[in-house]
Formats: structure tokens, C-alpha cells, sequence
């Protein structure tokens, strides 16, 4: 499997809703980060779908190598 292209070295903070899907990129090559835009297109990615119980403000993973997903987990800080 290929790796994911690392689209920042920081989380991405989101306000986010109940009740509506969100599709995080999990393959990094989106220009719309943190969410998908359809840049996975021809690679072994597909973009994460998640929703939330709370409304609130979030950190997403921009690195692409949370444990997490699509939340941020700290594992920028172990990549180069």
C-alpha cells in the first residue's frame, strides 16, 4: 500500500455539526484540506466518512498517519 502524502505537520481545527457527514482526506493530496476533493482518485486511498455527537471544535489529522481517524493523535510529531 502506498503511503499517504503528509499535508501538514499541525492538526486542522474544525467546527463541526451533528447530523452531517464530513469526508476527511485520507490520502493528503486534497487542495481542501482537511477534506476530500477527489484527489485519491487512482491510488489504494478512499476518503474517511464520519460524523460527530457533539457540535464543537475539532482537530483533524493533516499529517495522515493518526491512529485515529480523521482525528488528530499526535503522530506528526513522530515524522520527520
Amino acid at each position: 500500500m502506498n503511503e499517504p502524502v503528509v499535508a501538514g505537520l499541525e492538526s486542522i481545527e474544525a467546527e463541526l455539526e451533528v447530523g452531517q457527514s464530513y469526508w476527511w482526506c485520507a490520502c493528503g493530496r486534497s487542495k481542501t484540506q482537511p477534506w476530500c476533493d477527489g484527489s485519491h482518485a487512482g491510488t489504494d486511498f478512499t476518503p474517511h466518512e464520519f460524523q460527530v455527537t457533539e457540535a464543537g471544535r475539532y482537530w483533524l489529522c493533516a499529517c495522515k498517519h493518526t491512529a485515529n481517524a480523521p482525528f488528530c493523535d499526535g503522530a506528526h510529531e513522530l515524522l520527520d
